[in-house]
């Protein structure tokens, strides 16, 4: 159904994506160092239960749109191809900042949860990088969409759970990784740009 390169391409921009710390590192971090360790797994499952969330709509109504008709797939795919090229303009042209953890009130680990889950559903960047993401890797003549959807959405959340737990459990290094992160955060910026630049033009010449 999904052929290793397409899979292969998919695993690298998630990879890419995550070496650059975000929002969902900074909360996570935040919260483990206000509540401890449990507090900041749970963050972490928070922020995943929202991005599941978001998987789970994009899959359902997004499938229902490419298989409606071919206007309605080039517009999902130009859409999502000029989306993704502007996330790689506005990251090879952003200067990089100094990253802070943002000054919060600590919360029980339940609380962090809830919180984390909020947070990441009213976040509209989330859900624009769902609409604009996950469809380019979906191919409708290589099986059913929904299925495809929900195999690639279960791969980011699965390996960005991983990766905010590991936030979460090494947060005590949190320190030394921002003393490095305006480094980072310049030449990774510029490096997630080009390959989101990339995959956007990509995007826009690949047929149904």
């Amino acid at each position: 159904m999904i052929d290793l390169a397409t899979l292969g391409a998919f695993l690298v921009v998630i990879i890419g994506l995550f070496l650059i710390p975000g929002p969902a590192v900074l909360l996570t971090a935040t919260r483990t160092v206000q509540g401890g360790q449990k507090a900041g797994i749970m963050a972490a499952l928070g922020i995943a239960t929202g991005d599941l969330i978001h998987t789970l709509f994009a899959a359902i109504g997004l499938s229902a749109i490419l298989m409606t008709s071919a206007f309605a797939f080039q517009f999902v795919k130009y859409a999502g191809a000029a989306y993704l090229i502007y996330l790689g303009v506005r990251a090879l042209i952003e200067k990089p900042s100094n990253p802070q953890l943002p000054k919060v009130q600590a919360l029980s680990p339940l609380l962090s949860f809830g919180q984390a889950i909020v947070t990441e559903l009213l976040n509209p960047k989330t859900a624009l990088f769902f609409l604009a993401f996950l469809p380019q890797f979906v191919h409708p003549e290589r099986g059913t969409s929904v299925i495809q959807f929900l195999i690639f959405g279960l791969i980011f959340v699965v390996l960005g759970t991983l990766y905010t737990i590991g936030i979460a459990l090494s947060v005590r290094q949190l320190g030394r990784l921002v003393s490095k992160v305006s480094w980072l955060g310049r030449w990774g910026g510029k490096m997630i740009g080009a390959i989101y630049i990339g995959l956007g033009l990509k995007v826009a010449m690949q047929n149904r």
